[in-house]
C-alpha cells in the first residue's frame, strides 16, 4: 500500500471534490483519479461516490476514511518517535475543546503547560461548536476532547471531570436584582435570549430547563462566539445562560454593570474527557491528557 493514496484519498474527502483536491496536493485530476481507483481496487468496492455536488463516502469509503487518520497518524507519531529518540517526547495530538463550557478556557493554559513540559509535542487545538468531537475521535481526526455529556456513544469512551452549573447573566436593565439566591426560570418568561444554536448542548440544557417549567424562552439571537455574545450582553440586547466558566468571562469583559446569578431549578451539564476506545493514545497523547486533567482538577478545586 503507498501511503500516499491514503492521503489523497483524506485530502478528497476533507475538501469534498477531487478538483480541489488535485489542486491542494498540486498533481494533476487524472492522476488523482488513478490513486483513487488504484485504493478501491485494493480494498475491493468503491469508497467515493461523484455527484455535482462533490463526493461522499460509501460505508467502505467510511471504514477507510477512519483507519487511515490512524494509519497516518502512527506513521507521523514513528518519524517523530525516531527523530527524538534518546530525547524528550515528540509527535502531534490533537485536542477538541468544546465551547462555552469550562474547557474552553483552558486552551491557553494547556499550550503553555505543553510546551514548558514536552517543547517537542506539537499540539493541535479545535474549538468548534459545528463539529461533532466524538465523531472526530471516531474517524481519528481528534485523539481526545473535553466535551460535554457522558455519552454512551459505541466506539468512544467519557470519563466525567465535573459538573457545570449554569448561571443567568443580563444587564441591570432587564430589572433582575442582584443577590445570592437563584432566578427562577420562570421568571425568565420572554426575556430576549443570546444562545448558541440549537444542536449545541449548552442551548439543549437551557431549552429543557425552560420547556419542564412550562416557561416561553425568547431566543432573539443565536451566538456561537464568546466575544460577541459577551459584548452584545454587555450591551443590553439581550441575556443568556452559561456555564459558570463562561458566565465568569462575560462578567469579566463587560464594563457594563451585570447580573450573574444562579437559576432554579438547577440547570447543568457534566463535562467528560473523551478518548477512542479502540485506538490506545500514544505517548505524547497520554503526556497531553495528563496535562489536561491536571488543569480540570483546578477547575473543581
Amino acid at each position: 500500500m503507498d501511503i500516499r493514496r491514503l492521503k489523497s484519498f483524506i485530502v478528497i474527502v476533507d475538501s469534498g471534490s477531487i478538483t480541489r483536491a488535485a489542486d491542494l496536493l498540486h498533481i494533476a485530476q487524472p492522476a488523482l483519479s488513478q490513486q483513487l481507483a488504484a485504493l478501491e481496487e485494493h480494498f475491493g468496492h468503491k469508497l467515493l461516490i461523484r455527484s455535482q455536488q462533490g463526493v461522499s463516502m460509501t460505508d467502505a469509503g467510511h471504514a477507510v476514511y477512519r483507519h487511515a487518520q490512524i494509519i497516518l497518524r502512527q506513521m507521523e507519531q514513528a518519524q517523530a518517535d525516531a527523530s527524538a529518540a534518546g530525547n524528550s517526547l515528540a509527535g502531534r495530538v490533537s485536542v477538541g475543546l468544546v465551547p462555552f463550557s469550562s474547557a474552553a478556557t483552558l486552551s491557553v493554559e494547556l499550550l503553555a503547560e505543553t510546551r514548558k513540559l514536552h517543547p517537542g509535542i506539537l499540539l493541535h487545538l479545535t474549538e468548534s461548536v459545528g463539529q461533532t468531537y466524538s465523531q472526530m475521535i471516531m474517524n481519528g481526526r481528534l485523539e481526545m476532547a473535553l466535551l460535554h455529556g457522558t455519552g454512551p456513544i459505541k466506539g468512544v469512551r467519557f470519563e466525567p471531570i465535573l459538573s457545570e452549573e449554569f448561571f443567568l447573566v443580563a444587564h441591570r436593565d432587564f430589572a433582575i436584582e442582584a443577590g445570592e439566591k437563584p432566578v427562577p426560570v420562570s421568571a425568565l418568561d420572554g426575556i430576549p435570549m443570546l444562545l448558541p444554536p440549537a444542536y449545541n448542548f449548552v442551548r439543549r440544557a437551557v431549552d429543557t430547563a425552560f420547556t419542564r417549567t412550562r416557561t416561553n424562552l425568547k431566543v432573539v439571537a443565536e451566538v456561537e462566539i464568546v466575544r460577541t455574545l459577551a459584548r452584545a450582553v454587555g450591551s443590553g440586547l439581550g441575556a443568556t445562560i452559561m456555564p459558570k466558566a463562561i458566565a465568569d468571562r462575560i462578567v469579566s469583559e463587560s464594563s457594563e454593570p451585570l447580573i450573574c446569578r444562579l437559576v432554579s431549578p438547577r440547570i447543568e451539564e457534566t463535562l467528560s474527557l473523551c478518548v477512542s476506545d479502540q485506538n490506545p493514545l500514544s505517548e505524547p497523547a497520554l503526556a497531553v491528557r495528563d496535562i489536561l486533567l491536571g488543569l480540570t482538577a483546578r477547575l473543581k478545586a
